[in-house]
C-alpha cells in the first residue's frame, strides 16, 4: 500500500461535487484528510491518498483532468 501527501485546490464549479467520494468508489483509494477549508468559490484539502500504487496514480490523473490542483506536499509515505 502507498501513501501520498498531496494539497488539492478545488475551483468554484468543482466545490459542490462529490470528489472525493468519487476517489473512494471509482478508484478504490482512501483519503485521509489531515486540514480542509472549503468556502463558497474555492476549497482546498490537505490529505494522504493511500491504496495500490496504481489505483493511486489513476485518481491523481483523474483529479487533474477534472481541474482540481494536485500539488505533491512530501515524498510517498510505504506503509
Amino acid at each position: 500500500m502507498t501513501n501520498v501527501r498531496v494539497k488539492l485546490t478545488f475551483p468554484e464549479h468543482l466545490v459542490k461535487q462529490p470528489i472525493i467520494a468519487r476517489l473512494v468508489r471509482e478508484f478504490d483509494v482512501m483519503p485521509n484528510i489531515r486540514r480542509a477549508s472549503v468556502e463558497e468559490h474555492v476549497g482546498w484539502i490537505v490529505c494522504e491518498l493511500g491504496g495500490d500504487s496504481a489505483a493511486v496514480e489513476k485518481a491523481v490523473a483523474w483529479l487533474n483532468d477534472l481541474g482540481v490542483g494536485v500539488d505533491a506536499l512530501g515524498d510517498v509515505v510505504e506503509g
